[in-house]
């Protein structure tokens, strides 16, 4: 018998209800099963039926988490029930996702997906806290990179780059400043910090390569994007 069943794969963006794609939206509201990090927003959670069947598999650092093992295994019986599942990942699901595993998965148990993107918090946030990620001056590239594992990254390159946009830094933040400084950052290059972005707890502090540190150390900064280079001082001209 066919399986009818299909899973979404599907990007919320960075947070609020107001930055979601009219196709994932459509999406939730018509949603069986919903399987989502533990970053999603609740206002986006409470788009999906009553009768929707809501788990969470964790996937924030220091959390418990479900295995991607286990939650591969999940997308696939649900699929295979015939059911239409949407599995709900804040940002893009392919910005340092694991999606990827999830495809692959799926598609070695022949279940039906489809991938819809999302807004991710590496071009949204600094938007939301007035920082350009380019500037015909300022800026001409920025780099996108993740701090889950700072062993992983030429420093050496990533301190000639205009702009550097770091997600899952914060707890991070020390060792970052350090290596940039090490490799010949300039110590009062700009940096803006943005925590919960688009939600209405949303924060920014700024400071400089030398200081933002010292200046954060009291602060729970994750979830957080971290934005460094010449443009974040643009910050202040740019502000409603």
């Amino acid at each position: 018998m066919e399986n009818l069943g299909k899973v979404y794969l599907v990007g919320a963006g960075p947070g609020s209800v107001d930055f979601l794609t009219v196709r994932a939206h459509q999406l939730l509201t018509q949603a069986q099963v919903l399987i989502h990090d533990a970053l999603v927003n609740a206002d986006v959670l409470a788009l999906v039926p009553a009768t929707c069947d809501v788990r969470s598999v964790g996937k924030r650092g220091g959390q418990p988490s479900w295995s991607q093992a286990a939650i591969n295994q999940l997308l696939i019986e649900l699929c295979q029930q015939g059911k239409t599942v949407i599995r709900l990942k804040s940002g893009d699901p392919f910005i340092f996702g694991r999606t990827a595993a999830e495809i692959q998965a799926l598609k070695a148990a022949n279940c039906a997906f489809e991938v819809i993107p999302g807004l991710s918090s590496a071009t949204v946030a600094p938007l939301l806290a007035s920082v350009p990620l380019t500037d015909p001056v300022l800026g001409s590239q920025f780099t996108v990179l993740t701090a889950h594992d700072l062993e992983l990254h030429n420093w050496e390159a990533l301190a000639q780059m205009a702009v550097l946009v770091v997600l899952m830094g914060g707890k991070a933040l020390p060792a970052i400043c350090d290596r940039l400084l090490r490799y010949g950052k300039r110590p009062e290059t700009p940096v803006a910090i943005v925590r919960w972005a688009s939600q209405p707890q949303q924060q920014v502090w700024t400071g400089t390569l030398l200081n933002i540190t010292q200046q954060t150390k009291a602060e729970t900064l994750s979830p957080c994007i971290i934005v460094i280079g010449e443009v974040v001082g643009l910050r202040p001209y740019l502000q409603p």
